[in-house]
């Protein structure tokens, strides 16, 4: 749980500053004191539900949204994430994200 907590943490911060707020104020709309936003951005706790419900309606994304960490990967891992998927991938799934690929790859 300690990198799910750290890549939440560096979310709910760059949601939070692509907001232009202070941790004090995104505390204070949430009924949070700052040093436990604090913690929670720097990954050191996980929030409850019910925070978890009011960071997301606050900074106005969906819960979900709250876990989208792909941008935070680096190009190593996403390398490893693929060569992992091809390699335990059926024949069919196979030629199905080499069709994907090279779809992608045609637009641009």
């Amino acid at each position: 749980m300690a990198q799910l907590s750290k890549l939440l943490g560096l979310r709910i911060r760059e949601l939070r500053k692509s907001k232009r707020l202070t941790q004090a104020q995104l505390a204070e709309a949430i009924g949070m004191e700052t040093t436990n936003l604090c913690k929670l951005e720097n990954g050191c706790q996980f929030p409850k539900e019910e925070n978890i419900e009011k960071l997301a309606n606050f900074l106005g994304v969906a819960v979900k949204e709250l876990f989208d960490f792909e941008h935070f990967q680096t190009s190593q891992n996403i390398q490893e994430n693929l060569i992992f998927t091809i390699k335990h991938a059926n024949d069919k799934d196979l030629k199905m994200y080499y069709k994907l690929i090279t779809a992608v790859r045609e637009q641009f």
